[in-house]
């Protein structure tokens, strides 16, 4: 992808627009990341079982594609703007301000957390202890920690692109590390399970992981709990339109349907898979998954692959999240220096990685960012939805010149009180504040907007805006053809190259092995899974070298490609 997290106040051109494949790898990569180990584990201890962990995510999964795709998609699509464009459109550069503050704090949490991910893997080589409590126990993890985190913001500082780019090619072995991680942590569990000696029905899979994995207890947490987490742990992305950053750059709408590999690879199979391999590391220590880090769960598992795992995980999250963070607060004065901010937000970042409470509170920190910022999301789609539905203009308050839009203020911060009182006073659980929530911003902002001056009349600005979105639709069409040619000419080059060739069929060989000795781990049982992590070295060192000079000279053939035909007189002339 592009560097799409710049607050720009334009929308995107038709020149800029990209591919569904980079969406496809956009979403597989970004979910499949060091909070997956956290949170795959930490539902273990949750008090839930089987049935609840494997039919829950199903359904707050598909409720969270569902809203990417019919609520944020749409949305960028039709403004290709940022959020942080279109939030100053509709509710003013107040407003953004005071939102890019929230919004950036929020993301120093997470990159903090992320932080403290890697650094969980790197401890292990040095014998230092693992941390699990909300304040360092060791010196020496703090200096990995600084020292990891220092690293981290270096590259956050160098850029967006860069980072994207190693992450993209990190996407498919990391996948692969959480499913065969589990695969080969499942016979041990099948082995001191009663009754099982292997998974051959959905029954025998219940049997084993409400006995070792996801036991139930009387906490009165249960499916609907898990299925609300995995809707709203990505509601700043969709239900508060962060990712219309991303979405803006699609062609079509329907993209936002490519959040499912996401949510399916990254919140389903990876969570599940990081549950089997807690419980099995916490069977081997012979202790409890709370008392582990994720390092410790993966290297248990996957031996030095997972210490990899982890610090790519880790780093593969941490990094775009600073990166996001620097952009917040450089939003609040777009004058200021991306890098100097960026510096400053990793210092931050790196002092909270040294205090693992964001990793140990990760289901909690997830649902109170979510709800802070979801009723940003209410107002932006009331705005776009509903308005002009019921008599009022979308735009109004930037049609009126005011600074802050006080209708919008009130209802995001009156619905925040709204949720407060629910949870503490009905005792309404934290997961599921969000959709009533939702609701309350929703009505409450259009009741106040018809209030301050939404129905006046509008018609000539209004007419502008359909007038400038009409003439950008037939740019884009225009161009649409014009960009299949690239991706035809640019593809058949790629396939002339033999070293290319030979680079992808060494990644994609080196892939397949690591199934292979996921398979043989799997069948043999765990008396060969020290063997099993040693071998799995060997294919992850190639993978590496391959696929980065396949992924390198693809996006360099695809890059000259481009700027080649974008030099055409036709091309100039399409805009």
């Amino acid at each position: 992808m592009s560097e799409v997290q710049e607050f720009e106040n334009q929308p995107v051109a038709a020149n800029k627009l990209e591919p569904a494949r980079h969406f496809a790898a956009s979403y597989a990569g970004e979910h499949v990341a060091g909070t997956e180990f956290v949170i795959g584990a930490l539902f273990v201890s949750l008090g839930v079982s089987t049935y609840d962990v494997i039919v829950g995510l199903m359904l707050g999964n598909i409720l969270a594609v569902l809203t990417w795709a019919f609520i944020t998609a749409p949305i960028a699509v039709r403004t290709r703007l940022t959020l942080y464009a279109y939030l100053e459109k509709v509710a003013g550069p107040g407003v953004v301000k005071i939102y890019s503050i929230i919004n950036g704090f929020l993301f120093v949490i997470i990159a903090g957390a992320m932080i403290t991910v890697s650094a969980s893997a790197v401890r292990i080589p040095f014998g230092i202890p693992p941390q699990v409590t909300w304040y360092p126990n060791s010196m020496s993890f703090v200096f990995v920690a600084v020292v990891v985190g220092i690293v981290i913001s270096y590259v956050a500082i160098s850029g967006f692109k860069k980072v994207a780019q190693f992450a993209a090619v990190c996407a498919p072995w990391m996948i692969l590390m959480f499913f065969i991680g589990g695969i080969a942590a499942l016979p041990m569990l099948i082995a001191a399970t009663d009754g099982v000696s292997s998974i051959t029905s959905f029954s025998d899979f219940a049997a084993v992981g409400d006995t070792f994995i996801w036991r139930e207890q009387d906490n009165g947490i249960g499916i609907w709990h898990v299925a609300a987490f995995a809707w709203v742990c990505n509601v700043p992305m969709h239900g508060a339109m962060s990712d219309m950053t991303i979405l803006r750059f699609a062609k079509k709408s329907s993209y936002g349907l490519f959040s499912a590999l996401g949510m399916f690879i990254g919140h389903y199979m990876a969570w599940i898979c990081a549950g089997i391999m807690g419980a099995a590391a916490a069977m081997l220590l012979n202790t409890t998954v709370s008392q582990l880090d994720a390092g410790e769960v993966a290297y248990q598992a996957l031996g030095w692959a997972g210490i990899l795992a982890v610090i790519i995980a880790g780093w593969t999250t941490s990094n775009p999240t600073i990166y996001r963070a620097g952009l917040a607060f450089q939003s609040i004065n777009p004058k200021w220096d991306r890098i100097k901010v960026t510096i400053v937000v990793g210092v931050f970042t790196t002092i909270i990685a040294c205090f693992p409470f964001a990793f140990a509170q990760m289901l909690d920190f997830l649902g109170i960012m979510g709800l802070a910022i979801a009723p940003i999301g209410a107002i932006l789609f009331a705005e776009h939805w509903l308005l002009n539905k019921v008599g009022m203009t979308p735009y109004w308050n930037s049609y009126k010149g005011n600074n802050i839009n006080m209708p919008a203020l009130v209802a995001w911060l009156g619905s925040l009180v709204f949720a407060y009182l629910l949870n503490t006073v009905a005792d309404v659980h934290l997961f599921f504040l969000l959709l009533p929530t939702w609701i309350v911003a929703t009505v409450g902002y259009m009741v106040m907007a018809r209030m301050a001056g939404a129905k006046e009349d509008f018609t000539a600005q209004a007419a502008q805006e359909v007038a400038a979105y009409e003439a950008r639709v037939a740019e884009e069409k225009a161009f649409f053809s014009h960009s299949e040619q690239i991706d035809k000419a640019t593809a058949k080059d790629i396939a002339k190259n033999p070293l290319i060739t030979l680079a992808k069929v060494v990644a994609i060989g080196s892939l397949v092995s690591c199934c292979g000795l996921a398979i043989w781990v799997y069948s043999a049982g765990p008396g060969v899974l020290g063997q099993f992590q040693q071998w799995l070295v060997l294919p992850t060192i190639l993978y590496f070298i391959s696929g980065t000079y396949w992924f390198t000279k693809k996006e360099s053939a695809e890059t000259d490609e481009t700027e080649y035909y974008s030099q055409q007189p036709e091309v100039e002339s399409r805009g």
